[in-house]
């Protein structure tokens, strides 16, 4: 398949959501502590009315009334049912590898919140996908992988994402990153096979879309996941996207921001 195309203080606010657009990228300088201004905690969803919070909020409020909450893994559910608009998205999500505590579904979720805090860089696959992650509530460095390996494309006819991918790998980018492919598979399963070459993503979050290699791509991610112990979360199916792995990245912030916050322990991975 060759398609290129293309919270963080509250959990409510800052969603890369698909019926809404994605959010922008980039830091929001912010000299005032504005963080404390309930306008600017909705900034990342687009939310900047009284009008537009109270129904960012009435959407969180609702998806939790459909989704469980009590544990990160559940937290991530919510944020794919929101970011898709789908309930049934919830059961479609797996959590694979494992983290210092154990291999439990909360284990990449600790993983991603601990290299958020870590200040690793975030990378995507596309545009789209890096478009969406938030410009609040961390202070990652967030790149794409697209455009580069060029030359390696036009030599081997890969697609130009897995020769990205590829290419970055080579100059260990992703070693310790938060690993993000949200819309080509050959991407998802290029850095599946550097995850076989010794490649140690800090996470990996893959949820490419469509009908060719999408769903066979994320269960060989999966697969090397569980083999060499690396925390994953991906979704079966063939649906999935770039909203969706920008909205899973963005969760990876809230908790992390909640850890800062002394509201939840990855300790314990309990909510204060």
């Amino acid at each position: 398949m060759t398609t290129e195309n293309a919270r963080t203080g509250d959990r409510r606010s800052d969603d890369a959501r698909t019926d809404g657009g994605v959010a922008g990228a980039g830091k929001t300088e912010n000299p005032d502590g504005a963080d404390d201004d309930p306008v600017e905690a909705y900034a990342d969803l687009g939310a900047t009315t009284s009008q537009a919070m109270e129904i960012a909020e009435t959407s969180m409020d609702r998806v939790r009334d459909l989704v469980p909450d009590e544990t990160l893994a559940d937290r991530t559910r919510q944020k794919a049912v929101h970011a898709t608009g789908d309930p049934e998205f919830q059961h479609l999500l797996r959590f694979d590898g494992r983290d210092e505590r154990g291999d439990d579904e909360d284990a990449p979720i600790r993983a991603g919140a601990r290299a958020v805090l870590a200040e690793r860089p975030i990378v995507t696959d596309i545009t789209m996908v890096e478009s969406g992650i938030t410009g609040r509530g961390h202070d990652c460095a967030v790149r794409k992988a697209i455009g580069e390996g060029a030359e390696l494309a036009e030599r081997t006819g890969m697609t130009r994402t897995a020769a990205s991918v590829l290419e970055l790998d080579r100059r260990d980018v992703y070693e310790g990153a938060i690993a993000v492919v949200g819309n080509a598979p050959t991407a998802a399963l290029a850095l599946a096979d550097c995850v076989e070459e010794g490649t140690r993503p800090a996470v990996v979050i893959a949820t490419p879309v469509g009908f060719v290699k999408a769903a066979e791509s994320r269960e060989r991610v999966r697969a090397v996941a569980n083999e060499y112990g690396v925390p994953a979360v991906t979704n079966v199916g063939r649906r999935g996207g770039s909203g969706l792995a920008a909205g899973l990245t963005n969760e990876l912030v809230h908790v992390a921001s909640d850890v800062r916050n002394s509201e939840v322990s990855l300790e314990t991975a309990d909510e204060q």
